[in-house]
């Protein structure tokens, strides 16, 4: 039978692909966006700088991105390390589309793909030119600089659809990606950034792609049903068949794009202490704009749940990147055998 012999999660947010010299230009767009989520609340950059901008003049130094940035790099290849030498055979990986692959065609809940591969293309320089601020210079990072074919494992997938459905859910069965919003056909950031800054793009394991709308109305799973489907996942997996070992990954979150390290680390705290009631009793109020992702993050939480694996927080760096807090808390967590 197959086991789950890994997890990981670790944000995928721009900042991590930037140079710190240039974090300060998703702050252009944080200064005109008039929906940035605060503990729940909407809020315009200059409301929120005067809640809460006294307290963020020395986080937004040249010294201090650099050190932040540094640490970031060295959280991002430690995870690739854990997972090369954790000797996996498949990834699960559980992320986040922002309307790159699904649109308001049809937009599901949760969606697994079951095809046999997928492409992973670079983005051509018309993309890159309608980017938004400080979005290209990071998102070239997770595609390849030649468009490439990935393995998926289409025998799992199918089985974890199955094993989700009889479970009590109902998860939408993808085997061809849609055109998407580059009209390429291909994997979005959520799962390249996996695939080329975590494990650098080679050696990459087969994988099956486990989408979740954490961003988009009218249905975002709850905090609840996305801890209940991460549990129904876990036992698909662990019923499989194939004596091989899986790892499983969240990729997103953690608070963006404003920071709030006090929500950052309760959510850290209750996976390390595998407590299902905090993970699962996070707000839709509070699970909007970037922060959302954290659905993906209890996902995994809820397929660890009955695991021996116990979650450890490599690195936590609150990125602040403008003077009203905006920025992204970056997270990346492995869980391993008490032993490892």
């Amino acid at each position: 039978m197959a086991r789950i012999s890994l997890g990981i999660a670790s944000s995928h947010a721009p900042q991590l692909a930037t140079p710190p010299e240039e974090w300060g230009q998703r702050a252009v767009a944080d200064r005109k966006n008039t929906q940035l989520i605060y503990k729940g609340e909407t809020y315009t950059f200059d409301e929120l700088l005067a809640l809460r901008g006294e307290n963020f003049a020395h986080e937004i130094t040249i010294e201090v991105w650099k050190e932040r940035y540094a640490r970031a790099r060295a959280g991002i290849a430690k995870l690739g390390e854990i997972i090369r030498e954790s000797g996996v055979d498949v990834l699960v990986i559980v992320s986040s589309d922002h309307k790159e692959t699904y649109n308001d065609e049809v937009l599901s809940p949760f969606v697994v793909y079951w095809g046999d591969s997928v492409a992973h293309v670079p983005f051509t320089q018309e993309d890159l030119d309608h980017f938004p601020p400080g979005l290209a210079i990071a998102e070239v990072a997770n595609v390849p600089t030649v468009a490439t074919t990935r393995e998926t494992d289409s025998d799992l997938a199918l089985h974890l659809i199955a094993g989700t459905r009889d479970a009590g859910f109902d998860p939408a069965a993808s085997q061809r990606l849609p055109a998407g919003k580059y009209n390429d056909y291909g994997i979005p950031h959520g799962w390249g950034y996996i695939i080329q800054q975590v494990l650098s793009g080679e050696d990459v394991p087969p994988f099956v792609p486990v989408f979740v709308n954490t961003f988009w109305q009218p249905n975002p799973p709850s905090a609840r049903r996305s801890y209940e489907f991460g549990v129904a996942l876990g036992k698909a997996i662990e019923s499989y068949p194939k004596d091989i070992k899986v790892g499983i990954v969240a990729s997103g979150g953690l608070s963006h794009f404003v920071v709030d390290e006090e929500l950052d680390h309760e959510f850290l705290e209750a996976l390390k202490a595998k407590d299902a009631e905090t993970l699962s009793s996070y707000t839709d109020a509070v699970l909007q704009s970037g922060t959302s992702e954290l659905r993906n993050w209890i996902v995994v939480a809820g397929a660890l749940a009955a695991s021996n694996l116990e979650a450890k927080v490599v690195d936590y760096i609150p990125a602040y990147r403008s003077e009203a807090g905006t920025g992204a808390g970056l997270g990346f967590v492995s869980w391993e055998a008490p032993s490892a």
